[in-house]
């Protein structure tokens, strides 16, 4: 057919493996080795000895033990400690004159390449519950740490996704591949993606660059992602200092830097290393909220440690959540870090800990407590210090003076210093470097003074183009609340005030105003129309999205409360579902504690609210969270609060992570940020101006919304499905079939493939723009996403599940709560409830009788291929039969020689024919295996008339045994293995005289059977 397989793109990939990248290749047949060990033992052996020359036998072989035997733990659990051996070393004990002794056995030579062996290798066979070849595996020094799973480019059925269950599939099936396994690779050569053994398919990322320029592409050629990841030197620095693991509770994560914090941090090392013999502004890092910025952090801290021989870090935040959050990722990956972090709890503690050691140590504090005192700390040189978020409010390097009054009422001149100038007096030999999510304004001229120039750059533009972030939209509800004139006034006015360089005194002058803010904003009808107009926002058209995780920013503390209340009074049953996160205060009212809780109750808040299975929902916020808080699945956030700049782009990040199919998040304005949002884009890059400077619902994702229901519309000119919206529930599930029916019909092959395409964007841009959609609009776009959902239930994305009715009734009738509330089951075929089966005389006489023939020949086309599927696995004649039959069928229908009514006919005749020939086996008292033998040694009908059928039953049981008996691993791929295997089944054919004389081709079948036979036993 001359299409490009899979076997071809393996071919390629292992090319450029072996001369761009100058791998050796081994073809996994050819090596004599254990099947049952996933090591390249003969090579992990020289290597261990090669790379430990000063170590004994004895050291080694204590290596070698610890590293087949693992303790009996969860999979994750024991990749961690192989991935330390991988980074460190294996710690040996071994006896020299009878005194022991220990010492560090290395895996890898990480400082000359060349030391090592680097081997692609493909058809590798390992058996442990199931025997499987994976495509391709890597092998460093002897160790599988690499495994690439390809699917044919050309195969519009196969994607990266079949890759991705495959690679799940192999850690059922082979678990021990994956303990030596470091990095996982899916790729069908449009888009190749590498992950870790816990990432979920979102978050196997592609890697874009070979150089670490910022490519801005939407897909990375399969040679940049091959080429820019596996050079020999980088894909041993991506090991040893950019793959970690995060113990979060009972889960534990393992990491892999993204492409842009890989090049991002290489870069913040280097002018590191220049700032500390230079000006120490080592620069700073901007990659965009929810890039992964905080374990850029980790991996950046990792590697100064042998970069500028193990200085001590400092990692400065401008609050104590913030500090408590990045603290909190630092702990979770102490094991990489190779100590633990320390929180400083005060100037002096800070100050204890700085003078108490030379070198090491990474110390987490805040910048009010280098505000306590201009004294140095430490006048130590190998200080480097990390700001998080290092805006200009922070760190002002200018100093004031300030007129305020003494207790005798004289008028006193105060000097003000920059908290910058303040930090610089306590560490002054100390390197400054910044990391941020927002960029730094341009008239900003502090913040540059202390840490430098941009070292990296990755916007919002390229990190929604790698799917590492998803954008954020906005929706306008000021309207609907009719807050007046006045109030929008009173709020530009705060925004001035709250200007990022405000003198102390205007902020108290502010504060009068404040009142008056509080009074408008706190009125108990605001509140009320506030909160109506949140909960039917919420139930109508956020609820029942992904899961259903909402974000309420209130003014202030108390309207926290007041809000918090209101939804309770109106939705008394939400108790669990409604929680208040915010600092108390001594002057709290009573009534507040109880709400509010202590730091404890607030971290179960949290990690009830990262639960996406937690009844908690809805968040009312004030200042925390709205930083460093993390929540995939949140997708909308309501804004009753004014904020402006960083503080604006950060909060609204909270709700851009990327989680599953969500297309992105939603912000819900209630107090007019908008021309906020506009301001604070201006300091963004170009791209990310034109992208995201209007991300208004009603001009982004509602005009793309009509656009594509009218292409759905269009694509269904010609079928009434009006039924849908104002039918019964029975109605509206026969129009959804007839529609599937309509959709399907031979003559409409690109529509199908169009319309799937354009009502998965209708389905997205109405996730984000709902609320200005009409009811009737609304309906149709459920009626569209309710085909699209069945439509590709049955063409069955190459994963081999049959449908399950319950399932189908189950998906589309939520998806009509999610559109139109309607809360009656649809059931699409009546009566039948439990999951189809091809020989339920029942369904076929249902299918049968389906009014949609089209559909009808769809299900019966699908059920019977899976059926033939199964056969062909197993039994090469039947499979033969069948497929023929089925073939000569769809052939006559396809050219129009068939109607539909004939070829249902002819389908249900093969599917009774099927079900028929699974009882035959069972008659003759032979397995389904040997039924296949018994049927290749049968093919010929003329074979029955030389044979009593008894003997041919025993030369099928012996066949079947001998086989079991004697079957060789890869004996298909070796010569040798495969003419023996021949020779065997010859003799014992000839012993039993078969098969008579001039029946030669009989022998040929019986051959190819138990070639398929022992291909399917040593499954792949």
């Amino acid at each position: 057919m001359g299409l490009y397989t899979e076997a071809d793109y393996e071919n390629s990939v292992i090319e450029l493996f072996r001369k761009d990248l100058g791998y050796e290749y081994v073809y996994g047949p050819d090596v004599d080795r254990d099947f049952y060990s996933p090591l390249y033992e003969e090579v992990l052996v020289n290597s261990l000895y090669s790379l430990n020359s000063d170590l004994p036998e004895d050291a080694i072989q204590d290596a070698l033990f610890k590293l087949k035997n693992f303790e009996n733990d969860e999979l994750v659990q024991k990749n961690a400690v192989f991935m330390d051996y991988l980074q460190n070393g294996i710690p040996v004990r071994y006896f020299i004159n009878g005194e022991e002794r220990s010492s560090i056995c290395y895996l890898v030579d990480y400082r000359n390449t060349n030391n090592n062996s680097f081997i692609v290798a493909n058809q590798w066979t390992f058996i442990e519950n199931s025997n499987k070849r994976a495509d391709i595996i890597l092998f460093l020094n002897g160790l599988p740490i690499v495994l690439v799973e390809l699917k044919s480019p050309s195969r519009e059925e196969t994607d990266v996704s079949e890759a991705y269950r495959q690679l799940r599939n192999y850690m059922q099936e082979i678990p021990s591949m994956f303990i030596y396994n470091a990095i996982c690779v899916m790729s069908d050569q449009l888009t190749s993606k590498a992950g870790t053994i816990t990432s979920g398919e979102d978050r196997f990322m592609e890697w874009k660059t070979k150089d670490g320029s910022y490519e801005n592409t939407q897909y990375a050629q399969f040679d940049t992602f091959f080429e820019g990841m596996f050079q020999k030197e980088r894909l041993l620095d991506i090991i040893k200092n950019f793959i970690c693991f995060s113990n979060e509770g009972i889960q534990t994560f393992k990491i892999l830097a993204g492409y842009h914090q890989y090049f991002a941090v290489r870069k913040a090392i280097e002018s590191t290393r220049r700032a500390t013999v230079t000006d120490g502004k080592g620069g700073v890092f901007w990659h965009t909220q929810g890039s992964g910025k905080s374990l850029s952090m980790v991996f950046y801290a990792h590697l100064l440690q042998e970069a500028l021989d193990s200085p001590t870090i400092v990692v400065l935040t401008d609050r104590n959540d913030l500090d408590d959050q990045l603290y909190g990722q630092f702990s979770r990956c102490k094991d990489f870090l190779r100590q633990m972090p320390i929180q400083a709890t005060s100037r002096e503690n800070l100050k204890h800990l700085l003078d108490g050691r030379q070198a090491n140590g990474i110390i987490f504090t805040t910048m009010q407590k280098f505000e306590e005192s201009h004294d140095p700390l430490s006048k130590r040189r190998n200080i480097i210090v990390m700001a998080d978020e290092a805006h200009r409010g922070q760190y002002g390097l200018a100093e004031k003076i300030k007129f305020t009054k003494n207790d005798q009422g004289e008028e006193i001149a105060k000097r003000v210093v920059g908290t910058a100038r303040i930090i610089r007096n306590s560490l002054p030999n100390a390197t400054y470097i910044g990391f941020t999510g927002t960029p730094i304004s341009s008239k900003d001229r502090s913040t540059r003074e202390v840490f430098g120039d941009y070292i990296d750059i990755y916007d919002m533009t390229q990190a929604v183009e790698d799917g590492a972030t998803r954008p954020v939209y906005y929706e306008s509800r000021v309207i609907k609340l009719k807050l007046d004139e006045n109030t929008l006034k009173l709020i530009d006015a705060e925004y001035d005030i709250m200007a990022e360089n405000a003198d102390p005194e205007v902020i108290e002058k502010s504060k009068h105003q404040l009142g008056q803010m509080e009074a408008i904003l706190g009125n108990d009808n605001t509140i009320d129309s506030l909160v109506c107009d949140i909960i039917g926002h919420y139930e109508n058209y956020r609820e029942n999205l992904l899961t259903g995780k909402a974000m309420i920013v209130a003014y202030s503390r108390p309207i926290a409360m007041k809000i918090y209340k209101r939804i309770l009074e109106l939705r008394p049953s939400w108790k669990e579902k409604v929680g208040v996160v915010m600092t108390s205060g001594n002057n709290d009212p009573e009534e507040w504690h109880e709400i509010i809780g202590n730091k404890k109750h607030k971290e179960e808040l949290a990690k009830k609210f990262k639960d996406n299975n937690d009844p908690l929902k809805i968040a009312i916020v004030v200042d925390m969270w709205l930083t460093g808080f993390d929540v995939p699945s949140l997708a909308t956030m309501y804004v009753y609060k004014p904020m402006s700049g960083h503080n604006l782009m950060q909060a609204i990040a909270r709700v851009n992570r990327v989680f599953k199919d969500k297309e992105g998040g939603l912000v819900v304005d209630y107090i007019g940020i908008a021309s906020a949002l506009k301001q604070a884009m201006n300091d963004y890059t170009t791209r990310d101006k034109k992208n995201y400077g209007d991300t208004d619902v009603s001009k982004v994702a509602y005009p793309k919304f009509l656009e594509k229901l009218s292409i759905c519309k269009d694509l269904f000119h010609g079928y009434n499905y009006s039924k849908f919206t104002s039918g019964t529930d029975l109605e509206r599930a026969k129009t959804i079939s007839g529609a599937v029916n309509f959709i399907i019909a031979k003559d409409k092959e690109k529509e199908k493939e169009a319309f799937i395409k354009e009502a998965l964007m209708l389905h997205q841009a109405l996730s984000l723009c709902s609320s200005l959609v009409d009811e009737e609009m609304r309906f149709e776009a459920a009626f569209f996403e309710s085909v699209r959902v069945l439509l590709l239930r049955l063409s069955n994305t190459g994963t081999g599940q049959k449908i399950s009715l319950p399932e189908i009734n189950a998906r589309i009738n939520e998806l009509l709560k999610q559109s139109i509330k309607s809360e009656g089951v649809i059931n699409l075929f009546s009566d039948i409830k439990e999951e189809f089966s091809l020989f339920d005389p029942n369904f076929l006489k249902e299918v049968a009788n389906m009014k949609e023939k089209n559909l009808a020949v769809e299900l019966l086309k699908k059920l019977i291929a899976e059926q033939v599927t199964v056969y062909k696995r197993t039994n090469v004649v039947k499979s033969e039969q069948f497929s023929e039959i089925m073939q000569k069928s769809l052939n006559a229908y396809l050219n129009g020689m068939l109607t539909n009514e004939e070829v249902i006919a002819e389908m249900l005749k093969l599917a009774e024919q099927i079900a028929t020939a699974q009882k035959e086996g069972a008659k003759l008292g032979l397995t389904a295996d040997e039924l296949a033998f018994y049927d290749a040694l049968t093919k010929p009908q003329a074979i029955k008339d030389f044979y009593e059928n008894e003997e041919l039953i025993a030369i099928t049981k012996e066949l079947a045994e001998t086989l079991r008996k004697n079957k060789t691993i890869d004996w298909q791929r070796r010569e040798s293995a495969r003419a023996k295997m021949r020779m065997m089944i010859k003799k014992l054919l000839k012993r039993h005289r078969y098969p008579p004389e001039g029946m030669d081709d009989a022998v040929q079948t019986v051959m190819i059977q138990c070639e398929l036979w022992t291909d399917n036993t040593m499954e792949v």
